[in-house]
């Protein structure tokens, strides 16, 4: 069930900071595929009008994370492969320019973080949920190393949206051992300067976990 609302951010919009929340606990698996966002019950749970909360559910249908029914309300959108498909496509083009970028500017000081979140990684392979926000706050790092303000935009748009294929797509020791292996060659390329090859190995990372999504739908009967 989703918690009151806490520490605003006072520079959003109030149905941004809902809409923010709910995307945040549909990530995070608290909202399932189909399950309804009754307004009544919201409003209710943050404190706020339907009002705000009616706004802040068009924002989630905007992202794709929710479906609003004509007088039958808003619930949280069905898997899609179709929706995987077009959401990686974007996100693999998106971190392979970030890694490139990064791996142009990054200097001896942000190569040391980079290592220290690698570590992080490491250290949490073992707990699906922290390893899953570990890389997701890796990947936001590398967006900011890029000096791109429209490019660490848009790439904070599209994480907002595919949280949820991610978390399924790390679910797994198995799964999530590749994607350490594939960040460890990522940030190797990124420490090293070498803007190509941190760019082929970001975008090999994401297409590996948009067919570790496809693959464990398929297997669920998911999609």
């Amino acid at each position: 069930m989703p918690q009151p609302l806490q520490n605003s951010n006072l520079l959003k919009t109030l149905p941004l900071q809902i809409a923010d929340l709910i995307a945040e606990q549909i990530a995070d698996g608290l909202w399932a595929p189909g399950d309804r966002l009754r307004e009544t019950e919201l409003a209710t749970t943050y404190g706020v009008s339907r009002a705000t909360v009616r706004e802040a559910l068009r924002l989630l249908e905007i992202r794709g994370l929710a479906t609003i029914r004509p007088q039958r309300g808003a619930c949280v959108t069905l898997l899609s492969a179709k929706e995987i498909l077009d959401l990686y496509a974007v996100r693999a083009a998106m971190v392979s320019t970030a890694s490139r970028l990064a791996a142009e500017r990054c200097t001896p000081a942000e190569a040391d973080i980079l290592k220290g979140r690698l570590r992080l990684l490491a250290d949490n392979i073992g707990d699906a949920a922290e390893y899953t926000r570990h890389s997701r706050e890796m990947v936001e790092y590398i967006a900011s190393l890029a000096d791109n303000a429209i490019l660490a935009s848009y790439a904070s748009d599209i994480a907002k949206q595919i949280g949820r294929y991610v978390r399924i797509s790390l679910a797994t020791l198995e799964r999530r051992e590749r994607s350490l292996h594939a960040w460890e060659e990522t940030i190797q390329a990124i420490t090293g300067h070498d803007p190509e090859r941190a760019a082929a190995c970001h975008y090999r990372l994401a297409v590996q976990n948009r067919d570790a999504v496809l693959e464990e739908l398929s297997r669920t009967g998911k999609t």
